[in-house]
């Protein structure tokens, strides 16, 4: 199949899934916001968000465009490496135009896959997981905002840089990423590739800065220094 026998194929895969995450990731800081105008409407979302079958199959889906998506990055870094063959052990200096980011984006990746391996531990292990299994929630899980509380109070400090430095992974991520996906995808010739980096580093920052606002936000309030 021309999906995945071809290395064009294989990017056409990967593009897609990557346009995906950015919009659940997009969508994930958004319902974030909510938590700092009214942790009420939070706890609703997270209940709306529960161990019901839209819920379960949004999650699904979800998972599987991020392994979809992990998994072909890995194949193309193998592809690509076995390719260069010898010369990748060559010491050449960063070509002109060519992003940091580009050149790093599976070690980026590996980067936001174990800060979303600790985030799913933290969150969706304590809070859908025990519904689908039947179990009883803990007291601080059952509900968005005792589940914030948990995470991001008690003194846990070092919760905050850990998810700053996820965070700056995923702005470096997605600034390439996506307008390289929409370059993938024919949609990008030379007058609008500077357009779509444009809108790319303009998304990644907003998306960067709304996630690191709530997180020192959840880690102020959730210590007692802000009440508001």
């Amino acid at each position: 199949m021309w999906l995945t026998n071809s290395s064009v194929g294989r990017k056409v895969i990967m593009s897609v899934t990557g346009l995906f995450l950015v919009l659940f990731v997009t969508f994930h800081a958004l319902m974030n916001a909510v938590a700092i105008i009214s942790l009420s409407a939070y706890d609703a979302i997270c209940e709306f968000l529960g161990a019901n079958w839209y819920a379960v199959a949004g999650t699904a889906v979800l998972a599987g465009g991020f392994a979809i998506h992990i998994i072909y990055a890995f194949w193309l870094t193998f592809q690509n490496r076995k390719a260069r063959g010898n010369n990748r052990y060559a010491v050449n200096s960063r070509p002109k135009n060519v992003e940091w980011a580009s050149q790093n984006m599976l070690v980026l990746g590996i980067i936001v896959c174990c800060f979303l391996i600790l985030h799913l531990f933290q969150f969706w292990a304590n809070m859908q997981l025990p519904e689908l299994l039947n179990n009883e929630l803990s007291p601080e899980f059952r509900t968005g905002e005792k589940a914030l509380e948990t995470i991001f109070g008690n003194n846990n400090w070092w919760v905050l840089p850990v998810y700053l430095i996820g965070f700056a992974a995923l702005w470096f991520h997605i600034s390439h990423g996506f307008w390289s996906a929409f370059q993938t995808l024919g949609t990008a010739n030379d007058k609008w590739i500077p357009r779509w980096q444009c809108i790319s580093k303009w998304w990644a920052s907003i998306v960067f800065i709304m996630f690191a606002v709530e997180a020192i936000y959840f880690a102020l309030h959730f210590n007692g220094i802000i009440n508001c």
